[in-house]
């Protein structure tokens, strides 16, 4: 999808910003079911992500994967849960949530400083992922297949195991 310069800034940062709000809702929601769908929305938004860059396989997968399989999983694990546990009698904010608040933002700000410094930061995005757009359709999935087996292979795998744990923490939430 080929959007004007202005029109893509403004998709792109109206993106960003629901994609905080949302983050920002799976943090501070008391309300676990609030939470879940709140992560709903930040896995449709960061797929909605890939279509400007004329990557519609990765935002199908991304729907289908994390919006339409874990996300529904975690729902259904939320819902499982007593409704009882779900009570407002604690504090909205306690020491440990602004201990968790400091370290997840140093760990957020460390990483930002990290990824921005290394080399191949720009040349991923630039160069690989521009050759497999550039290609028709068939040969853009065979070639998907062929850079996940080979240069996107770490990813792959840590996104596999992203994908494993959290399978792991639904099923361990519906069960109790």
């Amino acid at each position: 999808m080929d959007l004007p310069g202005p029109m893509h800034d403004i998709f792109v940062v109206l993106l960003g910003s629901v994609l905080v709000l949302g983050g920002l809702g799976v943090v501070l929601f008391p309300n676990p079911i609030y939470s879940a769908f709140s992560l709903g929305l930040v896995l449709v938004c960061i797929s909605l992500f890939y279509i400007p860059a004329n990557s519609f396989f990765v935002a199908a997968a991304q729907l289908l994967i994390y919006v339409g399989a874990i996300n529904v999983l975690i729902i259904f694990a939320v819902m499982f849960r007593n409704a009882s546990e779900y009570s407002t009698d604690y504090p909205f904010w306690t020491i440990g949530d602004g201990i968790t608040l400091l370290v997840c933002t140093s760990i957020f700000f460390l990483l930002i400083t990290t990824i921005s410094d290394t080399s191949w930061y720009g040349i991923i995005w630039t160069t690989k992922l521009n050759q497999i757009v550039e290609q028709d359709l068939i040969s853009n999935v065979q070639q998907i297949g062929i850079h996940l087996s080979t240069d996107f292979y770490l990813p792959f795998e840590l996104i596999s195991i992203v994908l494993l744990v959290s399978l792991i923490g639904a099923i361990t939430m519906a069960r109790q």
